[in-house]
Protein backbone atom coordinates (compact mmCIF):
# COMPACT_ATOMS: atom_id res chain seq x y z
CA UNK A 1 0.00 0.00 0.00
CA UNK A 2 1.45 3.25 -1.26
CA UNK A 3 1.53 6.35 1.40
CA UNK A 4 -0.19 9.46 0.29
CA UNK A 5 2.50 12.25 -0.39
CA UNK A 6 1.92 15.28 1.96
CA UNK A 7 1.07 18.19 0.94
CA UNK A 8 4.35 20.91 0.39
CA UNK A 9 2.55 23.40 3.51
CA UNK A 10 2.23 20.19 5.92
CA UNK A 11 6.18 19.00 4.57
CA UNK A 12 7.02 22.86 5.23
CA UNK A 13 5.15 23.20 8.43
CA UNK A 14 6.85 20.19 9.79
CA UNK A 15 10.22 21.55 8.94
CA UNK A 16 9.82 25.12 10.27
CA UNK A 17 8.59 23.09 13.58
CA UNK A 18 11.71 21.19 13.91
CA UNK A 19 14.24 24.18 12.83
CA UNK A 20 11.63 25.99 15.75
CA UNK A 21 12.25 22.97 18.23
CA UNK A 22 16.29 23.44 17.70
CA UNK A 23 16.12 27.42 18.85
CA UNK A 24 16.15 28.73 15.52
CA UNK A 25 13.49 31.70 14.62
CA UNK A 26 12.61 32.72 10.18
CA UNK A 27 12.96 35.85 9.63
CA UNK A 28 11.84 37.70 6.23
CA UNK A 29 14.88 40.44 4.57
CA UNK A 30 14.20 42.22 1.54
CA UNK A 31 17.66 42.77 -0.16
CA UNK A 32 17.91 44.70 -3.92
CA UNK A 33 17.19 42.48 -7.08
CA UNK A 34 20.48 42.98 -8.77
CA UNK A 35 18.80 41.36 -11.93
CA UNK A 36 16.36 44.52 -12.41
CA UNK A 37 16.98 47.21 -14.96
CA UNK A 38 16.59 49.89 -12.60
CA UNK A 39 18.85 48.44 -10.26
CA UNK A 40 21.83 48.79 -12.76
CA UNK A 41 20.82 52.22 -13.42
CA UNK A 42 21.11 53.44 -10.17
CA UNK A 43 24.58 51.64 -9.78
CA UNK A 44 25.70 53.18 -12.69
CA UNK A 45 24.64 56.67 -11.40
CA UNK A 46 26.16 56.21 -8.35
CA UNK A 47 29.42 54.33 -10.19
CA UNK A 48 29.76 58.04 -12.13
CA UNK A 49 29.16 60.16 -9.46
CA UNK A 50 32.25 58.19 -7.54
CA UNK A 51 34.03 58.55 -10.62
CA UNK A 52 34.22 62.16 -10.77
CA UNK A 53 35.03 62.90 -7.25
CA UNK A 54 38.01 64.56 -6.51
CA UNK A 55 38.81 61.79 -3.60
CA UNK A 56 38.07 59.40 -6.19
CA UNK A 57 41.61 58.03 -6.15
CA UNK A 58 41.89 57.91 -2.22
CA UNK A 59 38.33 56.28 -1.72
CA UNK A 60 39.72 53.62 -4.49
CA UNK A 61 43.11 53.25 -2.38
CA UNK A 62 41.61 52.54 0.50
CA UNK A 63 38.52 50.44 -0.83
CA UNK A 64 41.76 48.41 -3.04
CA UNK A 65 43.30 48.07 0.62
CA UNK A 66 40.64 46.50 2.70
CA UNK A 67 39.52 44.20 -0.08
CA UNK A 68 43.15 43.13 -0.42
CA UNK A 69 43.85 42.73 3.19
CA UNK A 70 40.35 40.51 3.32
CA UNK A 71 41.39 38.38 0.78
CA UNK A 72 45.03 37.49 1.54
CA UNK A 73 43.65 36.43 4.78
CA UNK A 74 41.35 33.91 3.45
CA UNK A 75 44.18 32.08 1.11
Amino acid sequence: MTATPKPSRDKVRTHRAKLRAQGLRSIQIWVPDIRSPRFAAEARRQSLLVSRSPYEDEEQAFIDAVSIERWDDEE
